[in-house]
């Protein structure tokens, strides 16, 4: 008769092994090496597996965005005057090429590059 549980000994050193991983990735992501840095530790286990990943970055990594803070009321009334400066300066007009793709065009001259709103 075949069945689909893993026998008891093998139970017995699926704890150990997650345990010892466990050990070995908190010694490793704790240690002074590290210090200053980001550092992400998941894992995941099922019946049969059990698999841990530390993703350690320096603190000056390119790869981490900060989320900026929320926008203020008179921030938001500035951006909107800054645009609509802009649109009166640049008049940008979409114009569909040959395969169907909107191209934008401009009534002054750096105006595709943002520039204008001065």
């Amino acid at each position: 008769m075949l069945t689909n549980r893993p026998a008891e000994r093998s139970s017995a050193s699926w704890s150990l092994a997650r345990i010892g991983a466990a050990m070995i990735l908190s010694v490793v992501t704790l240690t002074s090496a590290y210090a200053g840095s980001v550092i992400n530790l998941s894992c995941v286990g099922g019946g049969r597996s059990f698999n841990c990943v530390a993703q350690v970055a320096t603190a000056g990594d390119p790869y981490i965005r900060a989320v900026p803070e929320a926008l203020g009321e008179a921030q938001k009334a500035q951006i909107a005057a800054r645009d609509r400066k802009w649109v009166a300066r640049c008049h940008p007009v979409a114009e569909r090429d040959t395969f169907g793709v909107a191209r934008y065009h401009y009534s002054a001259p750096g105006c595709e590059f943002g520039l204008g709103a001065e």
